[in-house]
């Protein structure tokens, strides 16, 4: 704000997420571009390595999960490294962190998951289309976060049963259908319709990016919901099928 460098720690990061009382906190880790070459990559991984240490020490509080971070880029040996190196440190639970293509994250996975423990939860950062999480259920993983359900809503696009809806498209002008048959959320259930929506949206009113986060939120919880009910029992296959082929 008045143009003085800040300083964060990963003592800093840890005090911080204490004091914010979130239920997951992470340790601080240094992000990587696909772009950079190996000798970067690893440099930033050691760096990761040496704060994660340095967060597990410095926490005071005992009701958070603290999640360490993998990382190592796009390569094998970093990765599996990387893997060894957090999964052998006395955190809570786990976060894996990149840049992924789709298949980047299919291979990804398989060199990182076998070196977390099974009994403790695994976190993808930054992963979120509705293919990705079956192909990350489909590896292992507990959680996942993204910001695609906010982003996609604050440009008028709605995640439904019947599919993506870029709901300021012409062809809603005069739709009078809700957002989603078979959805409970806050609009929904106020039976808000598809045309007053995109009303909204087209006068630029900062309710309608409101109303279509809610949805879209609404969308992926249940949309979790269903795939640990699924897994539960033993229909996964089944839901991935019909959720991916709609």
């Amino acid at each position: 704000i008045d143009g003085k460098k800040r300083f964060l720690s990963p003592e800093d990061s840890i005090a911080i997420q204490e004091r914010l009382g979130a239920d997951m906190i992470f340790a601080f880790d240094e992000c990587t571009s696909p772009l950079h070459p190996h000798a970067h990559t690893k440099s930033a991984m050691e760096r990761t390595h040496r704060w994660a240490r340095r967060c597990l020490k410095a926490r005071t509080r005992g009701d958070q999960l603290l999640y360490g971070i993998v990382q190592g880029g796009r390569f094998k040996s970093l990765r599996t490294a990387s893997a060894k190196a957090i999964g052998a440190m006395p955190f809570d639970a786990f976060g894996i962190g990149g840049s992924f293509g789709k298949d980047e994250m299919r291979r990804t996975l398989q060199w990182v998951v076998p070196h977390l423990h099974d009994e403790k939860p695994r976190h993808l950062l930054g992963i979120g289309t509705v293919a990705d999480i079956f192909t990350a259920v489909d590896m292992g993983i507990d959680t996942m976060d993204c910001v695609i359900p906010t982003r996609e809503a604050r440009h008028s696009r709605l995640y439904t049963s019947d599919g993506m809806l870029d709901i300021r498209k012409g062809i809603f002008a005069r739709d009078t259908k809700k957002l989603d048959r078979l959805c409970h959320c806050p609009a929904c259930s106020k039976n808000l319709r598809r045309k007053d929506l995109r009303a909204l949206f087209k006068s630029k009113n900062p309710e309608a990016g409101r109303l279509a986060t809610m949805h879209n939120v609404w969308f992926f919880n249940s949309l979790m919901e269903r795939i640990r009910a699924a897994l539960a029992d033993s229909s996964y296959e089944k839901l991935k099928y019909r959720t991916l082929s709609e």
